[in-house]
């Protein structure tokens, strides 16, 4: 077995509120494998993106902790790396692609700067071969007539093309990992494929390790190999994408695919997962799902479960539910 590009174990992030230290992502552990497409899922408040901007320490430092936690790129420590060594990977090994490119990209600077700015820092290219660069990355995202776009400010594109440019800026210096936090929400469904299909196939042109961030289970099902799915800051199942579509092993996991469309019914009324997911700041003894899970049972409520192997490369926090299931697949 090959090492991991990116290895994070055991990751715990708090935020400083006015009534103390709340815990936004409790004991997060996963791995990317070099040219893997890893997906996350899971509601608005389950610690998706917080997870994402920990990967590169985006947070504030004054308001944020890690009390617990490794995040190894190819065998360095980001955690222990100060901000100069840091900066250097942030945009340049690993880059990242922000869900509203309209509060992401500078309004007063035209898209030459904003691309050229990243190729001239981590590449220490000059502005005309910067320039050249940043059109290429245009071309690369399909942007029509790309020597004349790159002149434009954001304002002057659609929805779709500002997608695309922060694309562009991500991939202009050749990332080894492309974290894309919900690059399709603000987007319409026909945009919205064509994205997926373009970060496809830059993913193969380039090589690049992804992780996609989504509460789209259809987004995910089409893009990702594996998936984590994530509830309440903690990761409650990881598996293949197949094998977790075929048979999920965890109750949330059940009821997200249970509320997907099907394309073959007249469904007037889809299942929904009553109640909401829990505040940061309440205290749930026992799994965090529990108080909303249908199949909750008194040991569920007792204490904690952790992550047990239900197959290969297979894990959920149920085990109740593993045993009901005929335990491993």
């Amino acid at each position: 077995m090959s090492e991991p590009l990116l290895a994070v174990r055991d990751l715990t992030v708090e935020f400083r509120t006015d009534a103390g230290w709340l815990t936004a992502i409790e004991r997060v552990s996963f791995e990317l494998m070099a040219s893997e497409a890893l997906g996350i899922v899971g509601e608005s408040g389950s610690g998706k993106s917080v997870t994402a901007l920990s990967l590169l320490r985006l947070h504030a430092a004054s308001t944020t902790r890690m009390p617990s936690g490794d995040i190894r790129y190819d065998g360095q420590d980001l955690l222990a790396l100060g901000e100069r060594a840091l900066r250097r990977i942030r945009g340049g090994a690993i880059a990242m692609i922000f869900q509203d490119p309209m509060s992401s990209l500078n309004p007063v600077l035209t898209i030459a700067d904003q691309i050229s700015e990243t190729l001239m820092l981590h590449q220490g290219l000059d502005r005309s071969a910067a320039r050249k660069r940043a059109v290429a990355a245009l071309e690369m995202v399909r942007i029509a007539d790309a020597a004349r776009r790159i002149d434009a400010y954001p304002h002057q594109l659609s929805g779709g093309m500002r997608q695309r440019v922060m694309i562009a800026i991500a991939i202009a210096c050749r990332p080894r990992v492309l974290i894309a936090d919900e690059p399709t929400t603000a987007l319409d469904v026909t945009i919205q494929a064509q994205i997926l299909d373009l970060l496809r196939d830059l993913q193969a042109e380039l090589g690049m390790a992804v992780i996609l961030i989504s509460h789209d289970l259809g987004v995910i099902a089409e893009f990702a190999q594996r998936v984590l799915v994530m509830y309440a800051g903690r990761v409650v199942e990881a598996a293949p994408a197949r094998a977790l579509f075929r048979r999920p092993m965890h109750p949330y996991t059940s009821g997200l695919l249970a509320a997907i469309p099907p394309l073959d019914a007249d469904v007037r009324r889809l299942p929904t997962i009553a109640g909401t997911i829990p505040d940061p700041a309440q205290r749930i003894a026992g799994c965090r799902f529990s108080p909303r899970c249908p199949e909750a049972e008194p040991a569920c409520r007792a204490a904690a479960p952790d992550l047990v192997a239900v197959g290969a490369g297979h894990a959920a926090r149920c085990p109740p539910r593993r045993a009901r299931l005929g335990g491993a697949i």
